[in-house]
């Protein structure tokens, strides 16, 4: 027969093993739900695994943007840019309807294998006139293509041609 005591420690020890079970299993259950952002760099650098799903954030780089069918339904290619590097993307759906080349976009999707396109289930565009995601607008400033204290974003287009202080210097005025 087991003392007080002991029935008491192994009442405990249980519990602590109850709970800690169950809290393994909702931050397994909670990462799987997690998106991470990423921008075009970081996306090279990373190299994410195939079919890990996160989000791609940049400029839609103008004169990349292809619109088609596929199936019967719309289908899209495009490609997304930080201004230093570009990542092709496709997504079939309808598009919204503030989607425009040179502007802020976060897509929803993965990499297909061999890193060649990003597959976007979702694309979200920017709502407003001044409007610029901010996980879109982190990976601007951290490249050095955009300072908004000098006023709005550069045109993609001219990114390849002038260096961060070329393009501040067209922000100013």
């Amino acid at each position: 027969m087991m003392s007080r005591k002991k029935r008491r420690l192994w009442i405990v020890v249980a519990c602590g093993i109850g709970l800690s079970s169950a809290v393994a299993l909702m931050l397994v259950a909670f990462r799987s739900s997690l998106s991470f952002f990423l921008s075009p760099q970081q996306v090279l650098a990373k190299r994410p695994a195939p079919g890990m799903v996160f989000r791609l954030g940049g400029i839609v780089q103008a004169g990349t943007v292809v619109m088609g069918t596929r199936d019967g339904k719309p289908y899209t290619t495009f490609r997304i840019t930080d201004g230093q590097t570009a990542i092709p993307v496709v997504f079939t759906g309808v598009l919204p309807g503030l989607f425009r080349q040179g502007q802020g976009v976060v897509t929803i999707g993965a990499m297909t294998r061999g890193d060649r396109e990003f597959v976007a289930s979702t694309v979200l565009a920017k709502h407003g006139a001044s409007y610029m995601p901010r996980d879109v607008e982190m990976a601007l400033r951290k490249a050095g293509k955009w300072n908004p204290k000098f006023g709005p974003p550069p045109n993609a287009a001219a990114w390849d041609d002038k260096s961060p202080r070329a393009i501040e210097a067209d922000s100013k005025g």
